[in-house]
């Protein structure tokens, strides 16, 4: 674990709450799920919450962008999308993210600089070069951070994007969220490699592996990619090495781990860690964790009954945003 005591408190706060946020929203969601309010397809994102608030708190959202896969919820309240809206658009309704039309897997929002939430394992991959490229080409200064499970590292647009990424010097940082499971097995069955930092350096792009479980780890090293990117405008790939407790899905009863392994990591847990730290370094008290936790409760409630009170998208709306 990374230390903290070069950290500002209210900085070390604001990461504590809004991991513990994510926590709290995604439980529920679950919850909702299980209720039939929330239909069609449900990735949570318990366990990887330092991934999303580790990297995004190394970002400046005026000029950076980011573009993640289906288990989107926990990149969107990072970037600071309205809980409410993203709750809606799990309930399908028409004041969700994306009228309601997107679900789960597709929360979006242009002003905050999320691109997506992408259905198609790996499907963001390509799209993030060319927002790079964007940035490149008109010289914006920002970089582009997308992130992409482990079962996405053997899509072909994983490697054809790397190899355009270094050619064309794109300040974009690939970011491989390996939960060590895909859709029904573990990443080391389906994969001869499994140490997948390597893969970027096939390309001639730096490439490291990082502590998924300790945020501040993320933060620190997200920043030196981001940096390289900006400043050198060279790639970067990281593999975070993170876990998730849910299923692949809320569909995947996760029969193929153990209780033993799910245990091993909860032992590692993102968010008690950073408090266990904050508590010895007596930067907070117990208590106020506790008050802070039942003010998260009330904020996921409250977007609990914002999406039960909207209206469904009206019959109207079938037909539109239809492109092809």
């Amino acid at each position: 674990m990374r230390k903290i005591d070069s950290y500002d408190k209210d900085f070390l706060i604001s990461i504590l709450r809004e991991m513990n946020f994510i926590r709290r929203f995604e439980e529920k969601a679950g919850q909702m799920y299980g209720l039939k309010k929330i239909g069609g397809f449900c990735h949570l994102y318990n366990g990887q919450e330092a991934v999303a608030i580790g990297a995004v708190k190394a970002l400046d959202m005026k000029t950076d962008y980011i573009l993640t896969g289906y288990r989107d919820h926990g990149h969107a309240l990072a970037v600071g999308m309205d809980p409410n809206a993203i709750m809606a658009e799990l309930y399908g309704k028409s004041t969700g993210v994306s009228r309601g039309k997107g679900g789960s897997m597709h929360m979006f929002d242009v002003e905050k600089h999320m691109l997506g939430g992408n259905g198609i394992v790996g499907g963001q991959i390509p799209v993030a070069g060319g927002v790079a490229l964007m940035q490149a080409y008109k010289g914006t200064g920002g970089a582009t951070l997308v992130f992409f499970g482990d079962g996405a590292i053997h899509q072909g647009s994983f490697h054809e994007t790397l190899n355009l990424a270094k050619i064309w010097n794109l300040p974009v940082v690939f970011i491989c969220e390996n939960n060590q499971y895909g859709m029904g097995t573990s990443y080391d069955r389906v994969s001869s490699v499994t140490d997948y930092s390597i893969m970027g350096n096939s390309y001639g792009i730096p490439s490291w592996q990082v502590d998924g479980m300790d945020v501040i780890a993320v933060y620190e090293e997200l920043g030196k990619a981001v940096k390289q990117a900006k400043e050198q405008a060279l790639p970067a790939f990281i593999e975070i090495q993170t876990y998730r407790y849910k299923g692949h899905s809320m569909s995947d009863p996760a029969k193929y781990r153990s209780k033993e392994d799910l245990e091993a990591y909860k032992q590692k847990d993102p968010i008690l860690g950073l408090k266990a730290r904050m508590l010895d370094a007596g930067l907070i008290t117990d208590e106020q964790f506790k008050e802070w936790d039942k003010e998260d409760k009330k904020r996921v409630q409250d977007a609990i009954e914002f999406a039960d009170k909207s209206p469904e998208p009206p019959l109207s709306d079938m037909y539109e945003d239809i492109l092809a």
